[in-house]
Formats: structure tokens, sequence, C-alpha cells
């Protein structure tokens, strides 16, 4: 990608669940444009092949093991990015889990602590973690999703915790404000390890790409192009608000 806009030179951005997908995808458009990224994933050895591949990119990285359930390692996470760099300017939540095809009332109450620890609870406790280190004019971003308006079959209670989202970011722009400002986007269906099991059937992808108004799927890039704008001063009159990145699908709660 040829990025020639640098908006972020001198901004430290922390992104959760960014070694691979839409996670790996905004980590690398923000070093592009000359942020320092702090990058996170479960596993040690996703870390550093993200690391190496991101370096070799000419970008300022380092990584950590982060579950974002798992209190200590998020505050490790935040404590790398402060350690390295002093503060933080971009906190870009983006880890989500959907353990389960289930119907709602079918699901397992372990299931459903999961997803909202997971998918809602642990942005709220990074957070937390993250505010006191946050420079003046920062920027908080959530990802969520188009399921958050319209949860297929597959997605029920993902969807439902990815609604929760929008009114967290309402709700967290009121208290961060106005020093901080905080955004969602809620990508569409992209053809990730994540959305596999939906965008690898043709059926369903046809399905998928018909609900569009541009008739496509979208890609990382299209996510991490609004991730970088959101991040930026471009969007500096901007709190409070969700970008639905999906190619025109309906959505409206």
């Amino acid at each position: 990608m040829d990025v020639k806009c640098r908006r972020l030179e001198g901004k430290v951005a922390v992104v959760t669940a960014s070694t691979q997908g839409i996670g790996l995808a905004i980590a690398e458009r923000l070093g592009l444009e000359g942020a320092a990224v702090v990058i996170s994933s479960r596993k040690q050895k996703n870390v550093d092949e993200a690391v190496e591949g991101l370096r070799a990119k000419g970008i300022t990285v380092v990584g950590a093991v982060c579950h974002v359930s798992n209190a200590e390692q998020r505050k490790h996470l935040i404590g790398t990015a402060v350690k390295n760099f002093g503060h933080i300017d971009i906190v870009v939540s983006n880890a989500a889990a959907n353990p389960s095809v289930d119907s709602i009332l079918e699901m397992k109450e372990s299931v459903l602590d999961k997803l909202w620890d997971i998918n809602v609870k642990a942005s709220i406790l990074l957070l937390q973690d993250a505010a006191p280190h946050l420079r003046k004019g920062s920027s908080v971003i959530l990802i969520s999703s188009i399921a958050g308006y319209n949860p297929d079959a597959a997605l029920t209670m993902y969807g439902v915790t990815k609604t929760a989202l929008f009114g967290l970011t309402k709700a967290l722009a009121t208290e961060m404000g106005p020093n901080t400002r905080v955004n969602c986007i809620a990508p569409g269906f992209v053809p990730t390890r994540f959305a596999g099991f939906l965008t690898t059937n043709e059926t369903i992808r046809n399905e998928l790409i018909e609900r569009s108004i541009l008739k496509r799927l979208g890609s990382v890039e299209d996510m991490a192009s609004a991730a970088a704008f959101l991040a930026s001063d471009d969007s500096s009159f901007i709190t409070a608000e969700t970008i639905v990145v999906a190619g025109g699908t309906q959505s409206r709660l």
C-alpha cells in the first residue's frame, strides 16, 4: 500500500487482536501514516511474526501477548506502550469472539459470558487502564460489525454484543470528551479467517454481496482506511459516531 500522507506522525497507537485480518490491516495503516504501533495477540508466535512483517515495511512497532479478558495481560499491553513510547494517542479495540452459532434461547450461559466479556466488557476495562495515559486530542475507536444492525442467524448473540458497542461509543464519548474522541466502525462482511465460515460458503457469500449496493464484500484495507481517518485530526470534530463501512448494506436499528 502506497500511503504518502503521514497524518499520524508522532502519535502512538494500541491495537488489540492485531496480528491478522482487520486488526493487522489497521495497525499497518496507522504505522504507514507515521504512528508508532503496539500490536497484540493471544499467542507470542503471532505477535513475533506480525512485528517482523510490520518492521520490514518501515513501521515503528512493538508487540505484546494479550488476551483481552485477562486483566494482567491488558495492563501489560498498556504498560508496553507507555514503557516504549511514554504515552498513548490512539486505542483501537478490535478483539472479538463468536464461539457459537446457537440461537440465543439455546445458548449456554458460559458462551453468553464469553461473548459479553470479550466483545463488550474487555473494551471498557482496556480503556480504564489506558485512560490515564491518553493525551489531549486522542482517539478511541471501537470495532463493531454490520451484524450489530442485522444479526444473521449464525451471529445472533454476537450481533447483540456488537449493538451494545454503538451505545458504549456514545456513553464513552460523553465521559472522555473533550480531550478524547470516541467513535465506532461497523465493518461489513470481509473475507477474513474470523468470518470465513460465512464468506467461504458460495451461497452465503453471494447473498452477502447482493445486500451491498456496491456488489462486493469489504476488504481489510477498507476498514483500515476508516480507522486511519478516525484516528487522525481530519476527524477532529467527529465523536460519538458509528461509521458503517459496508458498501451500502442496510444499517438501521
